[in-house]
Order: C-alpha cells, then structure tokens, then sequence
C-alpha cells in the first residue's frame, strides 16, 4: 500500500500550504471511496447477481434460475454444495406488485431487499410452515391493492429491488423437481393470464457473482443506486459519493484524477474487506475455547442492527465472504433452520495452504437432524473451489463417504488424494489459499449447548 499523501503535505506556518490542498482533497476522496466501498458490499453484491441472471443466463423478471450442478455453483459466492438453489432479483417499480406462489413441500426460502436484509421467510421457516400458499411483495411505503384481499400474505420490502429464492430439502431429485416447477412468480396485475414461470440454467456457463473489481465496482453501485431508496442512516454516506461522482439522476463519468482515485479506492477497500473477514476486526472470538471455529454468520439480525450502533463491520465481513441473510441461517432452535462454522486457519492459527495436506477429525452424532456437510472455499472468490476433482465438500449425505468403527468420520484436504481415503477427501489448489464452512442443518441441541465439539482442521 502506498503512504497516505498528507505524509507530504507543505506547510505554510500553521496552515497547509495552499499549493498542497488538491493534494489533501485527493486523500480525502481515498479515504472517502474506502469507506464507501465497505458500505456498498451488500448491495454490489446483488447487483452483480442480477446481472449475470439477466446478461448471462438470459432470464427475465418471468423467470427463476435454478443452480443445480457443481459447475452451476462456480461462480456463487459461498455455495453450499449439497442443496439446489433456485432464485432471481426483481426491481419493484418495474413489477409493481409481486405474486409468488408457493407449493406445500419441503422448502427453505424467502424475500430480501438488496441490503440483502430478510423481508420474509417463506417455506418451513415461514408463517406457511411448509404448507405453500400465495405472497405478495410490494414496494416500501404501498398499499396491498384492493381486489388482493385475504388470499395473499403481504410482505412490504424494504427497498425497490428484491431477492426471491429458496432452497429445495427433499433429497429425491424428482420430488425437489416437482416442487421447482410448481413456483409461479408474476406480477399481480397480470395475475388472470400470467406468463409461465421459466426455470432457467447456467448450463455450465461461466459466471461470477463475486463483487467486480477497480471501477467497475463503482459503476455497478453507481447503476443500482439509480432504482434504489436509501434508507436514512445511510445519508452521510450518500455525500461521500456524491464527492465520487455517483449521483441520482446523473451520469457516472469520473475524470482521470477520480478514475485513479476510485480504482485504489476499491483495491484498498478489499484488502481491508478481507482482513475484516478472514481475521475479523469486531469481537466474536471461537465457537469452543480450544477450537479455532468461529459462527461464520456474524451479523446478530437481518436488520443488521447492534445495541446501540449500526453492524457496519460485521455487514462488510459476511457479505464479503457470502451472500443473502435470513433468521433461519442462525437457528436458535434445536431441529429447523440452519447452523454455519467458519475455520479460516488451521488449528495453528496460519492461513489454509492449497499446498499442504490437512485432516479433519468430525466426532460421533453430528447433532444435525438433517445433515451436514464440510466444504471448501477459494480465499480469492470466495467462491467453491475449482478443482479438477470438480467437488468442493463431503458430508453425511454422500453414500461413499467412509465412517469409522465408532461413527466419527475423518475427512481429508489437499492436493492429493490420501491412500484408500478419496471418497472423504477434496482437493485443494498449490498456490491458493482456501477457508472451510461447516454447516449443520437442523442443528440440535448438542450444537447449542456446546457439548458435542468438532476438531480443527491440522496439518497432516
């Protein structure tokens, strides 16, 4: 990183010189676009998403797109391996009001604005219950329309532009199947002759929905902000971008001396994005004391909200590292919901080598009702490992997974498969640095009460 350009700033008696004051503005606007760039993760983060839905993929706002095979899920920023995923973003001004209707079945879903905070929960963890049934999503500060009356559930968005996706839980692919197919999503007004609800595929296209980088970045927040409200304690962070060039109403075109500005902006504002991510800044600390295993969800609410303050480092750090929030990913209640542990080091505090040969040692009774798995993470997407193994996790539901005598299982990472254990091992990359999730779905109590405990992971 360079040194800061106040180190160089002339003096003239007790005043900087007026020849230095571009210079001082220039810092100023740095400091600015690093600030900047951290508030914006969440928001970037989805406008990217959507414009791979509808750039690269072809959908429409008629549409889902469902992420079902490994090569589907590359470019998904903290994937699970295991469950499909089926979603899109919709821009309520566009819409107006949204249906979706919902099948009764085993599913796990819901709607976010693009601060990708939880509008509502939809499926086993909404008030359906599983039971199916209509939604309808409309805009911040509306009114449900008259003839809607009482066969919809209401959910009011807290901003324009909105997530709706949800996760399929039965393991037989031609029930999960069925129940993608029976989703209907439309706009109300067209509620008597709706447009087919398409399912459309990556099809092995590669994509990326990781945040772009330089100024891209800037662009991609310059676009969305466009659409989108602000929300009020957001304001001061709007006139620091207005000193960068991103306004409502007016076009982004930043000058040589702003392009170079906002380009170290963001590279400054990754490196400390990561740092806040892979050794977090905020206080957590480890899930057990002697285990290097923390909650890899950091934020306490889908408000993003702390006791007193706003979750400014804990919103840049899990939407850094990950994408999309509900209430159901932190499970307070042993069996529903879902339960993620975060290793970003080995048991010896370094960072995780693509190089090296790892071992994970997972006790008896993983207190899970459904499942869990163990998946790997590139450190630089952020992203499901891309190897030529083409599989990034192991986990209780693989039939060839090997479970030793007492029911523990050891799980193996590294460039080369253990003797007589691949079918417990994932490869990882020489010269890439990678991080693990843990997750348990349908914790149980074990889980919360701390008594059952997973091993590090430790160098072979």
């Amino acid at each position: 990183m360079s040194e800061s350009s106040l180190a160089n700033v002339r003096m003239d008696g007790e005043l900087p010189s007026r020849a230095s004051i571009p210079a001082i503005f220039d810092e100023l606007d740095f400091q600015f676009a690093c600030q900047a760039y951290l508030w914006a993760l969440p928001i970037v983060s989805y406008a990217q998403w959507k414009s791979q839905h509808y750039n690269v993929f072809g959908a429409t706002s008629s549409d889902l797109v469902r992420y079902l095979s490994y090569r589907d899920r590359l470019g998904l920023i903290t994937a699970n391996a295991t469950t499909p995923y089926i979603l899109n973003f919709f821009d309520l001004s566009e819409t107006g009001p949204l249906v979706v209707e919902l099948p009764p079945g085993p599913t796990a879903g819901g709607v976010s604005d693009f601060w990708q905070r939880e509008v509502g929960a939809m499926g086993e963890m909404g008030p359906d219950r599983g039971e199916g049934g209509k939604y309808l999503i409309i805009a911040p500060g509306s009114e449900p329309p008259g003839e809607a009356g009482e066969d919809y559930r209401v959910l009011e968005s807290s901003g324009v532009n909105i997530m709706f996706g949800f996760r399929t839980l039965d393991p037989d692919p031609e029930k999960s199947d069925a129940l993608v197919r029976a989703v209907r999503i439309y706009p109300f007004r067209d509620r008597e002759n709706p447009n087919p609800t398409r399912v459309v595929s990556p099809n092995g296209r590669a994509w990326s929905g990781d945040q772009p980088r330089g100024l891209e970045y800037w662009r991609m927040l310059h676009s969305i902000y466009q659409s989108e409200i602000i929300d009020e304690r957001d304001r001061f962070y709007l006139a620091m971008l207005r000193q960068l060039g991103i306004r409502k109403g007016a076009p982004f075109e930043p000058d040589e001396r702003l392009t170079g500005i906002l380009e170290r902006g963001a590279a400054a504002g990754e490196l400390i994005a990561q740092a806040n991510t892979f050794a977090k800044r905020f206080e957590q600390g480890p899930y057990w004391p002697d285990r290097v295993w923390e909650q890899a969800i950091v934020l306490d609410n889908s408000a993003q909200r702390g006791n007193g303050y706003d979750e400014l480092l804990e919103r840049a750090s899990w939407f850094y590292e990950a994408v999309s929030f509900s209430e159901a990913m932190k499970s307070t209640t042993p069996g529903v919901g879902q339960a993620y542990l975060g290793s970003y080091t080995d048991a010896a505090g370094d960072w995780l080598d693509g190089a090296r040969d790892y071992h994970l040692h997972v006790p008896a009774d993983v207190p899970a009702r459904l499942f869990w798995s163990a998946t790997v993470y590139d450190a630089n997407t952020r992203c499901l490992i891309d190897n030529e193994q083409q599989r990034g996790d192991r986990g209780s539901r693989d039939p060839e997974l090997q479970v030793n005598h007492d029911g523990s299982v050891d799980l193996h990472f590294g460039p080369t498969p253990p003797p007589s254990r691949e079918t417990n091992w994932v490869q990882t990359i020489p010269g890439r640095h990678w991080f693990s999730y843990f997750r348990f779905y349908g914790p149980l109590e074990a889980y919360f009460d701390r008594s059952w405990k997973l091993g590090d992971i430790t160098l072979t």
